[in-house]
């Protein structure tokens, strides 16, 4: 039997873009990598920064389980990623509630600072970049990239709850 040519199923998308999507994730892992390798912390350190800086900008209490859930870490992973956090000086654990079980998570001034240093030559060069490009051509690309972070989204979702990973194939 002789194998068909491959063809792209209705609505994908064009595969250059989709290549350079890669690439910049790629680029911006390796970033991440270097950054916290001179820094002596993890990818998963600098990913649990994030986590409690995105929900403390929003007003939400960050928990280890909500640390925990967000990362897909067991407890005894949480537990040691929050004591090296806490070793290093960059999250405090503080209880909160009148009966002081539950435990808060919060980034200290270290925490941003070093975040800031550590990001600031890629800020500057992303920066740079942008200046090239005009206000309205800035809004394109800010849709499209929200368009890009919620399809992304949308496909682990769908990943995690069995969906279709790939074409079908015939039976």
């Amino acid at each position: 039997m002789a194998e068909e040519a491959f063809q792209r199923p209705e609505n994908s998308a064009p595969q250059a873009l989709v290549r350079l999507l890669q690439d910049f994730t790629l680029e911006a892992n390796r970033y991440v990598d270097t950054a916290g390798a001179r820094n002596d912390m993890h990818r998963t350190d600098l990913n649990a920064l994030a986590v409690i800086m995105r929900h403390s900008a929003k007003g939400t209490v960050v928990t280890p389980g909500i640390l925990r859930k967000e990362l897909h870490l067991s407890s005894p992973a949480t537990t040691a990623l929050i004591d090296r956090l806490v070793q290093s000086g960059h999250v405090i654990r503080e209880r909160v509630g009148s009966d002081r079980r539950q435990v808060q998570l919060r980034m200290t001034p270290k925490a941003f600072q070093d975040g800031g240093a550590m990001f600031m030559p890629l800020s500057r060069h992303m920066g740079t970049a942008m200046a090239a490009f005009g206000e309205q051509e800035l809004e394109t690309v800010t849709r499209f990239m929200t368009a890009m972070v919620e399809a992304t989204i949308a496909a682990r979702q769908e990943a995690s709850d069995g969906g279709p990973a790939s074409p079908a194939q015939p039976a």
